[in-house]
C-alpha cells in the first residue's frame, strides 16, 4: 500500500507593504471670529479717537481739576466711608452668619429677620432714616432695661452726619457680608469638624484654625465685589451733603457748568481705586489659596 504525503507548504513570503501617504494637517478656520476681531478692533480704534479729538471732553479741565485740593479731600471721604462701612459690615455680618449657623431657632429667627429687613430696604431710605434718628429719639441711654438710665448721650451730637452715614453703609453691608460668610463656611466639609471634635479641639479654634482658612476661598471674590460695589456706592449718601468724591464732583460742575469734564474726574478716580482694591484682592486670595490645587 503505497502512502501518499501532502507537498510540503511553500514558504511564506512578507508582502511588501504600501508606501505611506502624507497626511497635511489642516487647521479649523474660523472666518467668523476673524470678523468679530476686526469689528471689535475697529469700534475700540473710533470710541479713541473721539476721546482723544472730541473737544466736549475738555481733557484740560480734567487735567485742572484731578488732584485739586478738594478733589483729593473728598476721595479721602470716601475711601473713609469705605473702610469704616466694610470693617464695620463684615464684622457685624460674621456674628449674624453664625446665629444663622446656630442650632437656636431663636437666634436663627432673629438673623434671618436681620438679613430679610435689611436687603429688602433700600439703602437711600436707611441712610435718611438713621440721618433722621434725632427725630425720633431725642436722646440714648444706657441702663437697667425698663428701669433706672446710668447715662445718656444726645442723639443729634452722637449721630452726626459721617456716623450715620457709616452705620447705614455698615448695617447694610452686613445683611449681604453674612450671607457671603455663611456660604463660605457651608462650601467646608462637615467632616472636617467632626474629626476636629472627635480630637478635642475647642469649637472656637475650630471656626478659627480650620473652617474659616478654607472658607476664606469662597468667601474672598464675592466679599471683594461687595466691598468694590460699597466704594462706588458710597456716591449715595450725597442725599446727606456729605462730601464725598460724587457730591463734591457735582458741587463744582454746578459752579462751573463743566459738566462732562469733572464727571471724568470722579470716573478716573473709582478706576484706579477700584483697580488698586482689585490688585489686594488678587494677592488675598493667592495667600488663600496655598496648598489649593487651582
Amino acid at each position: 500500500m503505497a502512502l501518499t504525503s501532502d507537498p510540503p507548504a511553500a514558504p511564506l513570503t512578507k508582502e511588501p507593504a504600501a508606501p505611506a501617504t502624507d497626511l497635511v494637517v489642516v487647521p479649523v478656520r474660523h472666518p467668523w471670529r476673524w470678523v468679530a476681531v476686526a469689528a471689535t478692533a475697529v469700534l475700540l480704534v473710533q470710541f479713541a479717537h473721539g476721546l482723544v479729538t472730541n473737544p466736549g471732553w475738555e481733557w484740560d479741565v480734567f487735567a485742572a481739576f484731578f488732584t485739586t485740593e478738594t478733589v483729593l479731600k473728598a476721595v479721602w471721604v470716601t475711601l473713609q466711608l469705605t473702610f469704616h462701612g466694610t470693617a464695620l459690615g463684615f464684622a457685624i455680618g460674621i456674628v449674624v452668619a453664625f446665629m444663622r449657623l446656630s442650632a437656636s431657632p431663636f437666634l436663627r429667627s432673629v438673623a434671618f429677620g436681620y438679613i430679610w429687613a435689611f436687603r429688602s430696604i433700600p439703602l437711600i431710605v436707611q441712610l435718611l432714616f438713621w440721618f433722621n434718628l434725632a427725630y425720633l429719639y431725642k436722646e440714648l441711654s444706657v441702663g437697667i432695661p425698663f428701669g433706672p438710665s446710668f447715662f445718656s448721650f444726645d442723639t443729634m451730637g452722637l449721630v452726626g452726619e459721617m456716623s450715620a452715614a457709616v452705620l447705614g453703609l455698615a448695617l447694610h453691608q452686613a445683611a449681604y457680608a453674612a450671607e457671603i460668610v455663611r456660604g463660605g463656611v457651608l462650601a467646608v466639609d462637615e467632616g472636617q469638624l467632626e474629626a476636629a471634635a472627635s480630637l478635642g479641639i475647642p469649637k472656637l479654634r475650630q471656626v478659627r484654625r480650620i473652617v474659616l482658612p478654607q472658607a476664606m476661598r469662597s468667601i474672598l471674590p464675592n466679599a471683594a465685589n461687595e466691598v468694590i460695589s460699597l466704594f462706588k456706592g458710597t456716591s449715595i449718601v450725597s442725599v446727606m451733603a456729605i462730601g464725598e468724591l460724587f457730591y463734591q464732583v457735582q458741587v463744582v460742575y454746578g459752579r462751573n457748568g463743566r459738566v462732562v469734564p469733572l464727571l471724568m474726574v470722579a470716573t478716573a478716580w473709582y478706576i484706579l481705586l477700584t483697580t488698586a482694591l482689585s490688585v489686594v484682592q488678587h494677592y488675598v486670595e493667592r495667600h488663600y489659596a496655598k496648598g489649593s490645587t487651582r
